[in-house]
């Protein structure tokens, strides 16, 4: 994937009554080199369009980068900054060399079923489920993982319990408002609301309906 028009064929591509995946390459740096990873999402809650869920990583050395693409508080940016820095990931050698992302495209009707079938999964389990997978397939793809950082869903705390429990030789940090405190966090909350905005100005709706995206917007009840 080299482009975000490339990003949008992928996701007009996909049934979106399904969840699928998304993903940078492998750095090679990345299964020599400890590295750090983030964790966040977009999309939480909607009345229309998937919820998605992003990690990014990069060597622990190479955090200068992070800082030269402009990763921020990707609530605080605009979505052409946004999609600005992503393209930035997407087509830049050093950052394809240095920086890996992978996103889960959870969908709405996979949410709904989830918290209405008799064993019941809340969206912070979704949530929860979502970001441990993401993690566990960056493991078994080779990245030497030390560090991962995660804007929390539910207590601080209690996540952070789980996820070190679930991957004990990994330094686990998970707080509020992260995206807006470490860089790597910051990377995968672009990576996440990139490819939600994109997903839905391709959305393509079940019931027949032709309506651009204009039309309905972010997908919130407020939303333009």
């Amino acid at each position: 994937m080299d482009s975000l028009k490339a990003l949008e064929e992928y996701l007009k591509s996909k049934d979106n009554a399904e969840n699928f995946l998304s993903s940078s390459e492998i750095p090679s740096i990345c299964k020599t080199e400890a590295c750090m990873l983030g964790v966040d999402e977009a999309g939480r809650g909607p009345v229309l369009g998937p919820m998605v869920y992003g990690v990014a990583y990069c060597p622990l050395s190479q955090k200068k980068i992070l800082e030269s693409l402009g990763c921020a508080d990707s609530k605080a940016l605009t979505e052409d900054k946004r999609d600005e820095i992503f393209t930035k990931m997407l087509t830049e050698q050093e950052s394809i060399d240095n920086v890996g992302w992978k996103a889960e495209v959870i969908s709405p009707k996979y949410i709904s079923n989830s918290m209405y079938r008799r064993a019941k999964h809340s969206l912070n389990e979704v949530s929860m489920n979502s970001a441990i997978s993401l993690i566990q397939m960056v493991l078994d793809g080779g990245v030497n993982l030390a560090e991962i950082y995660v804007d929390t869903v539910g207590p601080p705390e209690k996540y952070q319990a789980k996820l070190s429990e679930i991957f004990p030789n990994i330094k686990i940090t998970v707080a509020k408002k992260a995206d807006s405190i470490y860089p790597i966090v910051s990377a995968a909350s672009i990576v996440a609301k990139v490819t939600r905005d994109h997903a839905l100005k391709v959305w393509k709706f079940k019931e027949g309906l032709d309506m651009d995206h204009s039309q309905f917007g972010s997908g919130y009840p407020g939303g333009k």
